[in-house]
C-alpha cells in the first residue's frame, strides 16, 4: 500500500520530505496508538505465516465416449485400485462397473455402444475382458498369460486390436506384438511383429483400411507414430521427429490423427497431424503430462488426461479441447 494511501486513510497530511527515512519518522511521530495499530495490520496482511501444501489428490483420466456420444467410461483412482466409472455426457448417473482387488486400464467401448474392453491388471497377468456397459458379464477375450494391453475394438464391432506388455521387466522394455483376435472365433492374428522395437497403442482408421500405432524403436529409444495397411504390411513412420510422439488416436471421419508429443517442452501436450504426418498443430498449451487424446463422435472435440505434479502426489484428470462447433 502506498504511503500517500496510508496517510489518507489515518486522516494525516503527508510531510513535505523526499527522503524515505524522513517519511518514516513523521509518520512515528504523528500516529495515534490506534493509527499504528491499523498500520501493523496492514504490514500482516501483506506478509502470510506460512505456504500452504496440497494433501489431497484424485487420478481421474482416460475418458473414453461412446459412439453416440451420450455416455463416457473413464479411470478414477480408488483406494489405490484404478476402477471403471461410466456416466452420462452432462456427468450425471456415475456408476462404478468394476470393484474387484485389481487395476482396470485402456477401456474402450464397443461400437453399438452395449459392452466395453478393458485390461484387468493382476499380480500375475494382464487379460483383456469384455463386459456389458453395467460391469455385468465379464469375459476373457485374450490368451492367458499374454499379458495384453491397449485394447481398441473394430469399427464393425467383430474385432479387437491390442499390443502384448511391454512393461514385463521395468524399468527396461521389451518387445511386443500388435494382434487381432476374431471375437466370434476368439482366433488371433499376429500383424506387426516387434523383433526388437515395442509397438503399442495400435487402433484401425475409420474404414479399415489401415492400423496406426506407437513404435519405440530400440535401443535408440526414440517413439514415433506409425501407419500401417490393415494386415500390417508397409509400416511407416508419419512423425519422423527426435521428440518423445505417441498415444495416436485416429479421428472418427477419418480425417485426422491426435497424438501427445514433447516436442514443445518438457511435458507433454496433445497435437493433431493429417494422417499422411504433415500439417502438425497445437492443440492446447497445457503444463504437466497430457496424454490418451480421445476424439468425441463428430470429430470435433478431443479429450485427453492431464496430469501435475502437486507437492507430494500427482493430480490427474480430464480436459476437453473443441476443435471447431
Amino acid at each position: 500500500m502506498k504511503v500517500s494511501v496510508l496517510f489518507a486513510l489515518l486522516g494525516l497530511r503527508k510531510p513535505e520530505t523526499k527522503t524515505r527515512r524522513s517519511v518514516q519518522e513523521a509518520v512515528i511521530i504523528g500516529v495515534s496508538p490506534i493509527a499504528l495499530a491499523v498500520l501493523c495490520a496492514v504490514a500482516t496482511a501483506a506478509s502470510p505465516l506460512t505456504v500452504p501444501f496440497q494433501l489431497t489428490y484424485s487420478q481421474n483420466m482416460d475418458a473414453r465416449p461412446s459412439s453416440d456420444g451420450r455416455r463416457f467410461v473413464y479411470i478414477s483412482v480408488i483406494l489405490g485400485k484404478e476402477q471403471l466409472i461410466t456416466m452420462n455426457a452432462d456427468g450425471s448417473q456415475l456408476a462404478q462397473i468394476t470393484h474387484d482387488d485389481a487395476d482396470h486400464e485402456d477401456e474402450s467401448w464397443s461400437p453399438n455402444g452395449r459392452q466395453i474392453v478393458f485390461v484387468r491388471v493382476s499380480d500375475t497377468d494382464k487379460r483383456l475382458y469384455i463386459v456389458d456397459s453395467d460391469g455385468s458379464h465379464p469375459r476373457a477375450v485374450s490368451p492367458a498369460g499374454e499379458h495384453a494391453i491397449h485394447p481398441e475394438w473394430s469399427p464393425d464391432g467383430t474385432k479387437i486390436i491390442y499390443s502384448t506388455d511391454d512393461d514385463r521387466y521395468p524399468p527396461a522394455k521389451n518387445p511386443t506384438d500388435i494382434i487381432v483376435v476374431e471375437l466370434a472365433t476368439a482366433k488371433t492374428t499376429m500383424l506387426i511383429k516387434g523383433d526388437q522395437d515395442v509397438n503399442t497403442y495400435p487402433q484401425w482408421s475409420p474404414d479399415m483400411k489401415f492400423i496406426v500405432w506407437r513404435r519405440l524403436q530400440m535401443p535408440e529409444q526414440n517413439s514415433e507414430v506409425f501407419v500401417a495397411n490393415a494386415d500390417g504390411s508397409d509400416p511407416h513412420n508419419i512423425t519422423n521427429n527426435p521428440a518423445f510422439d505417441g498415444w495416436p488416436a485416429w479421428s472418427p471421419d477419418g480425417q485426422l490423427i491426435a497424438f501427445a508429443s514433447n516436442r514443445n517442452s518438457s511435458g507433454y501436450q496433445i497435437f493433431i497431424m493429417n494422417p499422411d504426418g504433415s500439417d502438425v498443430r497445437l492443440v492446447a498449451n497445457t503444463e504437466g503430462r497430457a496424454t490418451s487424446p480421445r476424439w468425441s463422435p463428430d470429430s470435433k472435440t478431443i479429450y485427453f488426461t492431464n496430469c501435475v505434479a502437486r507437492d507430494y502426489g500427482t493430480d490427474c484428470q480430464v480436459l476437453v479441447s473443441r476443435l471447431r462447433q
